[in-house]
This record gives structure tokens, sequence and C-alpha cells, in this order.
């Protein structure tokens, strides 16, 4: 098969050009020979690379690869999972996120997250997005209804929410309950912002919003997206990781590792020969 025959046309990538970064100090998140175990089981096998900040990046690979398991490494959610560990190093801004004097709390605000299935609170629409400043100990309402209308904004749902904010968020539909969730991350003003496959459970047109939405915010967020979907990876990414039983294949340009993949495992995952 050629590489115009791709399952991922090229018409679909991203036109804006993208480096990788010479320093190694100007990548957000840092992996150097990270390993995680479930057990003695080795799920990701000391992969090694570096995400650059404010930008998209995309994780892919079949079911089972460790895509998931390394997202929710980035904010230490695998610390919930019995005999988790890990090995190697796995850096934000240059700090072992696994080291002994890490506040794994002050590390959650900084690192976001969003699910596969949306999650809202059962509480009204401006509680849920108000939920963590208010934890974080704001409790003036006047700067709340800011945190919630700029959030609700940047999550592109201000517009439809804005006369009911006092009502159920469980009454909004799956994808407008995929933004609360995304504005509801981004209120507590994180750094970098984890998304496990957030589409999986949403319709094309909602699909749509949540990768326009991905677009909208590059350049004030890292933004670390798994997916399935390789056309999904190539429309919002900038730069993509494929993983495959753990190992990390290839990393590198999303347009690039599409089109001219320098692994043939690479090109043979693309090409739905496997996976």
């Amino acid at each position: 098969m050629t590489m115009v025959e791709f399952a991922v046309e090229e018409s679909v990538l991203r036109d804006e050009p993208a480096e990788l970064p010479d320093d190694e100090r100007s990548y957000h998140v840092a992996a150097r020979d990270f390993s995680i175990f479930y057990g003695d089981a080795e799920a990701v096998k000391k992969v090694s690379f570096g995400i650059p900040a404010k930008l998209v990046t995309a994780i892919i690979g079949p079911s089972g690869c460790g895509k998931s398991t390394f997202l929710r490494a980035i904010n230490r959610m695998n610390d919930l999972i019995p005999r988790c560990h890990t090995t190697g190093e796995l850096r934000l801004d240059g700090v072992h996120v696994y080291g002994p004097r890490i506040d794994v709390a002050a590390l959650r605000r900084r690192v976001g997250m969003v699910f596969q299935k949306p999650n809202p609170f059962p509480k009204s629409i401006f509680d849920n997005v108000a939920y963590g400043p208010r934890i974080n100990g704001l409790r003036n309402r006047s700067k709340l209804a800011e945190i919630v209308e700029r959030s609700l904004v940047k999550a592109a749902l201000w517009d439809e929410v804005k006369d009911r904010l006092s009502q159920n968020a469980l009454g909004l539909s799956g994808g407008q309950q995929q933004r609360l969730c995304i504005a509801r991350a981004i209120a507590v003003d994180p750094e970098v912002l984890l998304m496990d496959e957030p589409t999986s459970a949403l319709d094309p047109q909602s699909t749509l919003r949540i990768e326009d939405l991905i677009g909208g915010l590059r350049g004030a967020y890292t933004v670390i997206i798994v997916t399935h979907n390789m056309q999904q990876a190539a429309r919002v990414s900038d730069f993509t990781a494929f993983l495959y039983e753990g190992e990390l294949i290839e990393f590198g340009v999303t347009k690039q590792l599409f089109t001219n993949p320098e692994k043939q495992q690479t090109e043979d995952y693309i090409t739905g020969r496997f996976g």
C-alpha cells in the first residue's frame, strides 16, 4: 500500500508547521525511560519522549497499548490503582512528578483531566464549574461568577447555557455535558489538560464541536489527547505518539508521522494492516 492510500488522507492534516524544540527544557511534559507496572506486568515500557508546551499532542495505538495508562500517570490518577508503580522519570516543567516531595493535590490542580464519558456532577451548571475554585477556598460569589463565565466561554458553551446556569447539568445533551466537563477542568486554571477519548461517547456533530474546542485551547494549555480515531488525531494535533504493546514506536510532528513515518510498524498501523 502506498502512502497516498493511507486510511488517513493528507488533506485532513493540520497545515500549520510544527517543530519539536531543540532544547529539552522546552518540553512541558517529558518521559525518560518511564515504565508503569500493574504488579509484575509492565503496561508501559521505558518510553522516552517530550511534549511541547501549549500545543496539542495525540497518543494513538490499539486497545491495551498503554495510552490511557500513560495519560493517567501524568497527574498520578494511577495512584488509585492497587499495586501500580513506576520506574524511570516523568517530569512536569523539569520536576519528576513521582518524586518524594510532590504534592499530588497541587499537581492535579496543574494537570486537569477530561474522561471518556461525560461525568457532570448532579448539581447546577454553575456549581459544576465553580466546584474546583470552591474546593480551593474561593467563596466570593462575584469572583466565582467571573470564573464560571470565563470557563464556559473557553469551552464554547456560554451562549448555550448563560440563561440557565441554575438548572441541573444532567439536563444537558451529551456533547454539552462534555464541554461542561472541560469548563470544569479549566476553571482551576491548569497548565496541562488531559483528554482520554473525549469524543468516543458522542455523536459526529458533537465530536466536531469538541475538536473545534480543542483547537481553541491551543496556545493557552498543553493538551494531550488519547484517541483511537486516527483522523481525529490528524485533525487536531500538532504532534503524535504511537504506542504499541506498551512501547513507544514513534513520536513526531503529526503531518510527518501520518504521511512519511519513520517506522514500518507505524505505517502498518496507520494503513490498517493491524490494530
